[in-house]
């Protein structure tokens, strides 16, 4: 199968005077495991939104391989958003449906009005339901009703919804911002293997300097709108991240890696 990069061309998305995404340019390899970290309001969430198109660009235009992702209306736009999944910090679930219901909503973009009001799926719909159930350990949670879950474990239905979604990339707006560290690594950890086992390109924002090196193969850093650094893990030094951020930057930063270890442990 044919690979094709993601490409951001003089990105830009303006608010009145601000620009909260300013002129981003990148090209992400198919496969690749990207975080994008940055202190609050620099962007991140904004370009993930542009990149899945819930945000229109105000200039720029995003491509993957020949398609222009910008130009994309109607059936074809849902289709990308279908390709492109996102994965929200909230976790987006229906909360008085079960836990497959949740995982086979990602299987509508496919149907016709009918069967999508109804959530009519079929017999094969729902084994490919399980199956991604079962590699985020959450068979045993099927039919038990979502908003009865941990917030580890509706995060990783989240991603289970994704994989039936069928999705070639995976964007993940500060997936573990509300989670203990034990959720927090199991839900960086499915992502980790899925975008190995299955190439699936991932896009991760983060708050965390520590969780960003340890999973990516390449971190994108944000200021004020803008890429300033763009490069391998263990080329982000404490040096580099002060010269990017400044003091209270990375005071901001090392605040939330101090917040986030404290917090106790809960069962998944």
């Amino acid at each position: 199968m044919e690979t094709q990069t993601l490409s951001l061309n003089h990105l830009s998305r303006i608010y009145g005077q601000t620009r909260a995404v300013d002129q981003v340019s990148l090209d992400i390899p198919q496969g690749q495991f990207v975080s994008i970290i940055g202190p609050s309001g620099a962007g991140k969430s904004t370009l993930l939104r542009l990149i899945n198109r819930l945000a229109e660009p105000s200039q720029g235009e995003i491509r993957l391989g020949n398609t222009n992702i910008t130009q994309l209306r109607n059936s074809d736009l849902r289709y990308w958003r279908r390709d492109c999944a996102m994965i929200f910090q909230q976790f987006n679930l229906v909360e008085r449906l079960d836990v497959l219901t949740n995982v086979l909503v990602g299987r509508l973009a496919d149907h016709g009005f009918l069967s999508s009001m109804t959530m009519r799926f079929s017999d094969e719909e729902r084994a490919e339901a399980i199956r991604a159930l079962d590699r985020l350990g959450l068979v045993p949670r099927a039919l038990q009703l979502a908003g009865t879950l941990s917030g580890g474990q509706q995060q990783r239905v989240a991603i289970a919804r994704a994989l039936v979604q069928r999705a070639k990339i995976l964007l993940a707006d500060e997936p573990i911002a509300s989670l203990d560290p034990g959720n927090a690594t199991r839900v960086m950890d499915a992502l980790r293997r899925i975008n190995r086992e299955d190439g699936i390109t991932v896009l991760v924002n983060l708050h965390t300097l520590d969780t960003a090196r340890h999973y990516s193969d390449r971190i994108i850093a944000m200021r004020m709108g803008q890429v300033i650094f763009d490069g391998k893990p263990q080329d982000l030094t404490s040096d580099v991240v002060r010269d990017l951020y400044g003091e209270s930057g990375l005071n901001e930063i090392n605040e939330a890696v101090t917040s986030t270890a404290a917090r106790a442990s809960v069962p998944a």
